[in-house]
């Protein structure tokens, strides 16, 4: 075999809460663990701004900072962090054949997937633009900030139904733009601070510096109106970042990793899944986190198991 090939015993692909969480543990149990960060080095949290619903940050914290506090933790144990994507896998035997940025290749005893799930967005220039600065894709993480404001949420399926029942009980009013006459999703729980626009799509979130409104547009008469909202939340789904896998690890029809229950432990022994690219339930950091630390003790145990 070839000499030049790296062997390590746990490689970690992807970062974010969920891996550096798995880094932490399983560095800490003397597996030596290697991570590569993936294109988005912290995930979804590098851009979010403030993170208050975590455990142990009682003034709440920026999301890039905790990401670099999580980063430091796992580096401190011995956590070897790499920039870099992993392109391909072949999970067909162990050590399983990895290959990084399409030129490196490596041998892994045992592999946790941490690559986690981006949000799909509508498109639009502003939204991209006012994101953090009143936009978002989580209306559980981001909606403490409006409470008592009036704010618009887009999407029509069961978990646009669920946040804007959520922001409901925070806030004032709730505009919800749907695309449709019909609701997606198998339930709406009715709220009079919901109001429901039928075949209404986004033209624009309004604003400078944060968001201060959101012009609309009727699809059927074409008519346009301005929303006075001061938060704009996109709930029209997620997309697992898991199309590597594709043909070598189960997934469900969404492409989320399919995990045994209880564990972490997907249908190929040696290869666990944790955080958002398994979870489409949640999509918490604290949950991903969670998941992080199993993935590590599933690993651990796995190569003990092994020996």
């Amino acid at each position: 075999m070839d000499k030049e090939i790296e062997k390590i015993k746990v490689l970690i692909i992807g970062s974010g809460p969920a891996g550096y969480t798995a880094a932490i543990y399983a560095s800490r149990a003397g597996l030596s663990p290697i991570m590569y960060t993936g294109v988005q080095p912290g995930g979804q949290l590098t851009i979010t701004n403030d993170v208050e619903n975590y455990p142990g940050y009682p003034e709440g914290v920026m999301g890039p900072q905790m990401m670099e506090d999580f980063r430091k933790q796992a580096e401190r144990f011995g956590t070897d962090v790499r920039y870099g994507v992993v392109t391909d896998i072949d999970a067909g035997q162990r050590p399983f054949k990895i290959t990084v940025d399409e030129v490196k290749t490596l041998l892994a005893d045992t592999v946790i997937i941490s690559t986690g799930a981006s949000a799909k967005w509508l498109g639009i220039e502003s939204e991209t633009r006012l994101n953090g600065k009143g936009v978002s894709a989580c209306a559980v993480c981001d909606g403490f900030f409006f409470r008592g404001k009036d704010v618009a949420i887009v999407g029509g399926g069961d978990t646009a139904c669920e946040e804007a029942s959520s922001l409901a009980n925070i806030c004032n009013k709730v505009y919800m733009l749907v695309r449709r006459d019909e609701l997606r999703a198998s339930q709406i729980m009715k709220n009079p601070k919901i109001e429901i626009l039928w075949n209404h799509e986004t033209v624009e979130v309004l604003g400078d510096e944060e968001v201060s409104g959101a012009k609309v547009r009727d699809r059927i008469t074409g008519e346009e109106k301005d929303l006075s909202v001061e938060a704009f939340f996109v709930a029209i789904g997620h997309q697992p970042n898991t199309a590597i896998f594709e043909n070598q690890i189960d997934m469900d029809e969404n492409g989320y990793i399919l995990t045994q229950p209880g564990s972490t432990k997907t249908n190929v022994p040696g290869v666990f899944a944790c955080g958002d690219a398994q979870d489409h339930e949640y999509r918490q950091a604290v949950t991903a986190a969670g998941t992080g630390c199993m993935a590590a003790l599933d690993a651990e145990r796995f190569l003990t198991s092994q020996e």
